[in-house]
């Protein structure tokens, strides 16, 4: 879903560009954005694996579950972190590769240890969960623009009946 918001940024993005170098542009924009959000993932899990093997929901992931090491976990998912918003810089402007890195930083030092203490986690978790749109849109323009924080907004916004809809369906865990 990440990487699909990203193509959607891109393609609001991109609609004042011209086409020729576009679909070269996107493939870069979404792998990178995709080697971030998967690096992101893997850390969040190293962060979460004790927690995650007491809930049914995530119990089978490969650290809780004993296939994946925590050092193997913790250094792939740096890898891919770093490594995908450096791919971000290069690949296509390095404001893509800071918001994407930001991001990142605001998942897991932020919205992943408030969860376990306070409800406004849920708010902080918006931001990088709204980001996807606008990190495609920086990576077809190169600049942030008031059509980003719209959709910015948008995804903002929905984020808190996606939320809450997981964490009723989820309660028990």
């Amino acid at each position: 879903l990440i990487v699909m918001t990203a193509w959607c940024g891109f393609y609001f993005g991109a609609l004042k560009n011209s086409v020729s170098s576009l679909s070269w542009s996107l493939f870069n924009a979404l792998l990178g954005i995709g080697l971030v959000s998967a690096g992101t993932a893997a850390l969040n899990e190293v962060m979460e694996y004790e927690v995650d093997a007491r809930m049914r929901r995530t119990a089978n992931r490969p650290l809780p579950s004993g296939r994946m090491s925590l050092v193997h976990g913790t250094v792939a998912g740096v890898l891919l972190t770093v490594g995908g918003a450096f791919y971000l810089a290069l690949a296509c402007n390095v404001l893509t590769g800071l918001l994407a890195l930001a991001t990142a930083f605001i998942y897991l030092a932020a919205y992943t240890p408030l969860k376990r203490i306070h409800p406004i986690c849920t708010f902080v978790g918006a931001i990088p969960g709204a980001m996807p749109g606008v990190l495609g849109w920086v990576a077809a323009r190169g600049r942030l623009e008031w059509g980003a924080l719209v959709m910015f907004a948008i995804v903002f916004f929905w984020q808190f009946p996606h939320f809450y809809s997981i964490a009723w369906l989820y309660r028990e865990d």
